[in-house]
C-alpha cells in the first residue's frame, strides 16, 4: 500500500552520512513497517462498522490533514496541469487500494490483505515492462511467476472454515492499482516534491471519495474502538507514515526506503495475531513465505 510513490523521488542522497547512522536508520525503517503493517489491523477493527467507502473517505481526510503543510509549502511549483494529475493519480495511489484493503478487510483475516500487498514491488515491474518498455530481467521474470503463484495459493486457503479468496484477489488487485500508479508518477509527476505528490494524492482521493462516503454512510451508531481505529488509520498509517517514509527517502534514498515494505505483511500478521487473536495459517505463511521471498529476490543485485 506504500511503494506508489516511491518512483518519483529521485532526491538527492546524504552519501557521506556516518556509518553510526545506519543503526538509526535500520530502526526508522522497522518502525515504518510496523505502522503500515498496523494499518491491516485497524482496517480489521474498523471495515465492518463503517463499511468501505466511509472508511477510506475518513482515512484520507485524518490522513490529508496532516500532510496539507507540505502541499501548501510546494504550492509555487503546483501548476494547472499538475491538479488533475493528482485527483487521477489519486484514485489509482489511494481511493481505489484503499478501498480494495478495506472490502477485504471485512472478509478475511488483517495478514491475507497484509501478505498481499508485498506484490507491489513485482506488479511495478510488470506495468514498467508492458506499458512502458523497461527491461525486466530474469531475475525479475522469475520472482513476477513465483510472486503469482503466492496469491493462488493464498487465495485457495480457508480461515475458520471461510474462502479468503475474494480478499486475496482484492488485495492483489489493490497492489496492482499501486504499482502502476508507481509508474505513473514517476511520468507524470516527478516535477514536483514527491512530499508534495504524495499531499495532492491523497487530497484528491479524499475528494473522490466523499461523496460515496456520505451516499453509505452507516445508519447505526459507530463504535467508540472503530472511531479510534480509523482516526490511527488516518493519522499514525497514512498522514504520519507518508511524511516519515518521505523524510527517509531524502535521508538514504528511495530503494533503501522501500525495503520497509518487506516488513509489513510480518508487523500485519503479528499485530492482528496479538491483538485479534487472528492465527496465522499454514496456507498464509507459505503464499508468505513465497511472496516475501520473491519480492526480495528481486531486488537483488546480479554481483
Amino acid at each position: 500500500m506504500k511503494n506508489t510513490m516511491n518512483a518519483a523521488a529521485e532526491t538527492p542522497v546524504d552519501t557521506a552520512a556516518p556509518a553510526a547512522r545506519d543503526w538509526r536508520t535500520t530502526v526508522e525503517l522497522t518502525i515504518l513497517g510496523a505502522i503500515w503493517g498496523g494499518s491491516f489491523l485497524f482496517m480489521r477493527v474498523a471495515a465492518k462498522d463503517f463499511g468501505p467507502f466511509p472508511l477510506v473517505a475518513t482515512r484520507l481526510a485524518f490522513g490529508s490533514v496532516i500532510l496539507l503543510p507540505l502541499l501548501w509549502r510546494a504550492r509555487q511549483t503546483i501548476r494547472p496541469s499538475h491538479l488533475w494529475k493528482m485527483l487521477a493519480l489519486g484514485a489509482l495511489s489511494a481511493a481505489i487500494p484503499f478501498t480494495l484493503f478495506a472490502w477485504g478487510a471485512e472478509r478475511a483475516p488483517a495478514g491475507i490483505g497484509a501478505i498481499a500487498n508485498s506484490m507491489t514491488v513485482l506488479f511495478a515491474a510488470l506495468v514498467a515492462f508492458v506499458g512502458f518498455g523497461e527491461k525486466i530481467g530474469v531475475r525479475k521474470a522469475i520472482a513476477l511467476v513465483a510472486g503469482f503463484v503466492g496469491v493462488v495459493i493464498l487465495a485457495s486457503g480457508r480461515t475458520a472454515g471461510e474462502n479468503v479468496a475474494p480478499a486475496a484477489l482484492a488485495g492483489a488487485a489493490a497492489s496492482f492499482c499501486y504499482g502502476l500508479a508507481g509508474n505513473l508518477i514517476k511520468r507524470f509527476l516527478s516535477d514536483i516534491a514527491p512530499t508534495a505528490v504524495a499531499a495532492g494524492c491523497l487530497l484528491g482521493a479524499t475528494i473522490l471519495t466523499a461523496p460515496l462516503a456520505a451516499l453509505t454512510w452507516p445508519e447505526a451508531a459507530i463504535p467508540a474502538k472503530s472511531w479510534v481505529a480509523v482516526v490511527a488509520l488516518g493519522v499514525l498509517s497514512t498522514g504520519l507514515a507518508y511524511a516519515f517514509y518521505f523524510r527517509l527517502i531524502q535521508r538514504i534514498g528511495a530503494p533503501r526506503a522501500a525495503t520497509s515494505t518487506y516488513l509489513v505483511p510480518l508487523f500485519g500478521v503479528g499485530w492482528a495475531w496479538m491483538f485479534l487473536g487472528e492465527a496465522l495459517t499454514p496456507t498464509m505463511a507459505l503464499a508468505g513465505a513465497i511472496i516475501l521471498g520473491s519480492v526480495i529476490f528481486s531486488q537483488k543485485s546480479k554481483g
